[in-house]
Formats: C-alpha cells, structure tokens, sequence
C-alpha cells in the first residue's frame, strides 16, 4: 500500500518514490502538494517576491540546441547585441524603480572579447547605480579564470540550466559534440559555486522523450548539487528548431503546465530556502501562470527591460508573452499579478538566496 500524501509532505528527508507520488499527485493529493508547499514559502522565505529586471543582452549562440530558438543554426532571425548605452539605461530604469536586482542574459559566446565586453559592462552598471544592484548573469558555459573575472566585477548570481539532467535525454536534445557535453554542463555549475557564486540551474518539463522518472532525477540532482536558485518551465516548441518534428508527440500544453507546477511545489517542500523563479514560459500556456507558479511556491519575478525592437529577436520558444509591452507595461503588469496571488513585492531587496547563505557556512 502506497504512503498517504500527508505522510509524504510532512517527511524530513524524501526518496525517489515520494518525489514520483508527488509528481503524479491528482485533485486531492496534488490539492495537498500546493497548499503545503505553500506553507513551506510563507514559513521559509516569506511572501515577499523579488523583481530580478530582465535584460537580453545578445541573441548570438554559438550553441545549436535542438529545441531553442535563438540556437546558431536558426537563420530566420535577426541577430543583435545591445549597445552598452542601451544596457545601461535599462539597469538605470530598474534602479529608479527600485528593483534592486537584474539579469543579464545572451546567447552563449566564449571568447576572450565576450569575456571583455561583459566585465566592461559590469563596471559600467556599478558605477551608474553605486554598486547598489544585485546583478545575476546567464551567459552559459565558461572558463573558471572568466568566471572569476565576472565575479570580482560585480557579478553575484549565475544561472546555468541543465535542462535535461540525464545524459541519455540531454544527447538527445542537444547535437552530439564536444560543444554540447552534459559533463561541461555540470562541471560549470561546480566551478559557479567554487567561484562564490549564487547559483542556479533549472530543466523544461514536457519534452519529447521525458519520462517522469526524468523529472524525479532533476529534482534529486538540483537537490543533490545544492542548487541556490531554480528556472524551471514548460517545454514550448519553436517552429524553426529540430524538435519541432516531434510536436505531436507532446504531452498537451495543459498537462505541461501542470507537471510544472508540481515541479515547483516539490522543490519548495524539498529544499525549502530556495529561490524559485516564476518563469514567463508559464504565463505562455496559461493566462494567469505566473501568479498560480508564485502560489505553490516561486517567490522571483523577471520583467522584461529589454527594448521593445529587440524582443521578437529573443524568442526560445513560440508564443513568448509581454513582447511588445514597454518596461513600464511589463512593471504594473506583474505588480497587479503579484497582488493576485496574494504576495508582495520586496522593493529595494536583493533578495539573496537564503540557501546560498547555509551552504557557506557549512562550506
């Protein structure tokens, strides 16, 4: 006979098994799954959410990912680099509004000139708002010694996504060269946390060739490496990539965004002090996504600050939403969200990751 789901929710330490039930939790159970993983934020992290400001910094991959739209081999879009005026004026936005935090986000390049540009530009935004802004980059995979210089410029937060923690789903996701190595994968997130960083990962839910025991073991390996933040969201197809062909064997956007949700709630119960982010991936599929995501237990939001001329340039998957609103839109947009969900928004809060914190001291 199977454990209750109260049994389960209230286990200090949870195995493959109770991490499986969860997933697979329906009306009632799944029912429980939230509203405990709901308790868990409150009582960990608060109902405070903090805004990390959104700047897509590059569209240029050097990547060719089977399922991203921006991937090197995708010749239908525009490609473009936001001049270092346009970054800054982004970062001064999101400091006068006072979000206290920002990500910078590209393609991934790795080159001694990439390496440059950015330490350039974090001097910049530390001069242009007194090094008062938590800065988070998402450059992908690169060198301990780049890292190392990003870091003593300012940077405080990595976000790496795995996106497929198992090496037979992530080969078939990825073309099979030394460029796309899950083993590299990995080995960056160990040297973002040597390095200091506060780091994070995260994977698609829903896509071709997943199975729920996939999911159990991206749960357990985001646990296992004592991730400090997590992205995690449905897998949306892009007509120009090579998964595109397998579109019908998806499951249903809906039940997608389900799965999401639970991956949510259980990494909430399961490392409590966390930072989960509410991806706009959820708001593609369901209207009111992020604010269900925040609900069960996400507590970062993502405005977008990159320029309007420049969204439909940056789009991972279809149907991305808030592409033509202007940062202001993208502003009350998510305040009104936030306030739905029955949260609040830590203005002027770096909102570090409280886990990071633990894992240093124990260090």
């Amino acid at each position: 006979m199977k454990p209750s789901m109260d049994s389960i929710l209230t286990k200090q330490i949870h195995n493959s098994d109770d991490i499986f039930q969860m997933l697979n939790s329906k009306e009632d159970e799944r029912k429980k799954l939230f509203e405990y993983a709901a308790k868990i934020k409150k009582e960990t992290v608060g109902n405070k959410v903090y805004f990390r400001g959104l700047i897509e910094y590059s569209n240029i991959c050097a990547k060719d990912c089977y399922y991203c739209g921006i991937r090197k081999s995708n010749k239908k879009i525009t490609r473009y680099t936001m001049s270092d005026t346009e970054v800054i004026d982004a970062v001064k936005y999101a400091h006068k509004e006072n979000y206290a935090s920002i990500v910078l986000q590209a393609g991934e390049i790795s080159s001694p000139q990439q390496t440059k540009n950015i330490t350039n530009l974090l001097n910049q935004i530390a001069k242009a708002t007194n090094n008062e802004l938590g800065i988070t980059l998402s450059l992908g995979e690169q060198r301990e010694e780049t890292l190392k210089e990003w870091k003593n410029a300012g940077a405080r937060r990595y976000l790496l996504r795995i996106e497929a923690s198992s090496p037979e789903l992530y080969s078939k996701i990825h073309p099979d060269n030394p460029m796309h190595k899950i083993e590299t994968r990995i080995e960056t997130l160990k040297l973002l946390q040597k390095t200091g960083y506060q780091t994070g990962t995260g994977v698609m839910v829903g896509l071709p060739f997943q199975t729920a025991e996939d999911l159990v073991s991206d749960i357990e390996f985001i646990r296992d490496n004592n991730i400090d933040m997590v992205g995690l969201g449905p897998y949306i197809e892009h007509k120009d990539t090579p998964l595109y062909s397998l579109r019908n064997t998806l499951l249903p956007q809906k039940e997608r965004f389900d799965l999401s949700l639970k991956m949510i709630a259980i990494l909430r119960i399961i490392m409590k002090d966390i930072n989960i982010a509410a991806s706009t991936a959820m708001q593609a599929i369901d209207k009111i996504g992020r604010e269900k995501a925040l609900k069960v237990g996400a507590n970062i939001i993502m405005p977008n600050l990159t320029p309007v001329k420049y969204r439909e340039s940056y789009l991972l998957y279809e149907d991305k939403p808030c592409i033509d609103e202007e940062a202001e839109e993208c502003k009350n947009c998510l305040e009104a969200r936030i306030v739905m969900a029955g949260d609040e928004i830590g203005y002027g809060e770096w909102g570090d990751s409280k886990r990071f914190f633990a894992r240093q001291k124990h260090a």
